[in-house]
């Protein structure tokens, strides 16, 4: 369960104020920043980069405040964890993170203390993940491991991996993508428990 699934059965308590009102911006993100930060975090496995994700997430939404025609709590967060998508989307396109909106916006993105990084992993629930992520990927075989770190790691096109692995373009596509589902099957959220993965 997502937690795109659970806004859609809760109530439509109304924003206190809108966006476009600093105090409202603001109650917006006291409010929605911890489970953005469980939301990113379940999704690439690290704190640290997690809230550099939610950060960014905010610098979009500051910038497009204006455009948010919704007018709920629950409007509110559904559009947030779009940007989120878009952005978690994009670091795990490229690799890097893209901080020059949070710059310019003058987000100061926390450092996290261990104690802190820990409380994140484990409201995130990362631990379980990994193992879950490890166990699927020790189901996998051999040579669609090798594709999948070919692909996903190494960042090669599937040309490329087929000739690494002297297949045809098809087999070589094949074996990332049963790679991939088996990933997204072990890092898909289990459990939601008010609003927050869990």
């Amino acid at each position: 369960m997502d937690v795109q699934d659970a806004t859609d059965r809760e109530p439509a308590v109304p924003l206190g104020a809108p966006l476009t009102d600093p105090a409202g911006f603001v109650a917006l993100y006291r409010r929605e920043s911890p489970m953005l930060l469980t939301f990113c975090a379940r999704r690439v496995l690290d704190a640290e980069t997690a809230l550099d994700l939610t950060a960014e997430t905010f610098a979009q939404a500051f910038r497009g405040r204006r455009g948010f025609k919704g007018a709920t709590e629950v409007e509110a967060r559904a559009w947030l964890l779009t940007i989120a998508r878009r952005q978690i989307a994009a670091y795990l396109r490229k690799g890097v993170l893209d901080r020059r909106l949070v710059q310019r916006v003058g987000i100061t993105v926390p450092v996290l203390a261990p104690d802190e990084i820990v409380e994140v992993e484990r409201r995130a629930g990362l631990p379980a993940l990994r193992s879950a992520l490890g166990a699927e990927l020790a189901k996998l075989t051999g040579e669609q491991r090798e594709a999948l770190r070919l692909r996903v790691v190494e960042e090669r096109s599937y040309a490329e991996v087929a000739r690494s692995l002297g297949v045809t373009e098809a087999t070589a596509r094949a074996r990332v993508s049963r790679g991939l589902r088996a990933m997204g099957a072990a890092l898909e959220p289990r459990r939601l428990n008010g609003g927050e993965e869990r």
